[in-house]
């Protein structure tokens, strides 16, 4: 089964650089600390011996997991997004029903979501409540706090 996730050219450079520095400084350094253990004698009474096997382990983890999501990943266009509705890559202002606030934000895959930037999961309650919607329609999301609602102020990429 293929998980095809949807990057930014920026996201997906980032994964890219992320597993590389993994496959290079990371083993790196892994290697090292098997080699220091390794050098302080009985190995079947070495826990920084363990440790160290079990961190490589989960590092070989890891890089493998990015491999995937590297091989699985495609870059979408902005310039042909449609923006008549809520999809990845799409930057919506929403409007909350119950207090006023409005608040803008980036509906990206999920790798790439940063609250922080403004970025949200296309997988997150409010991501999935949105999606699809047309500017004035409203968006009805069950988040941890209950129901809320949104109002579609304005979609652009």
């Amino acid at each position: 089964m293929s998980n095809v996730s949807y990057y930014t050219q920026e996201g997906l450079d980032k994964l890219k650089q992320e597993l590389l520095d993994l496959k290079t400084k990371g083993r790196a350094d892994i290697s090292k600390q098997i080699a220091e253990a390794r050098d302080k004698g009985d190995l079947s009474e070495n826990a920084e011996y363990d440790a160290a096997k079990d961190a490589q382990g989960l590092l070989e983890l890891k890089i493998s997991k990015l491999e995937i999501a590297v091989g699985n990943a495609r870059v979408l266009d902005e310039s042909t997004l449609d923006t008549s509705k809520v999809s990845i890559l799409t930057t919506v202002k929403i409007k909350n029903k119950k207090n006023g606030a409005a608040l803008k934000y980036m509906i990206v895959s999920e790798e790439e979501a940063d609250l922080k930037a403004g970025k949200i999961s296309v997988k997150s309650p409010i991501g999935k409540g949105l999606l699809g919607k047309k500017v004035g329609e409203i968006a009805e999301v069950s988040a941890p706090a209950g129901k809320m609602e949104f109002e579609i102020l304005e979609i652009s990429y």
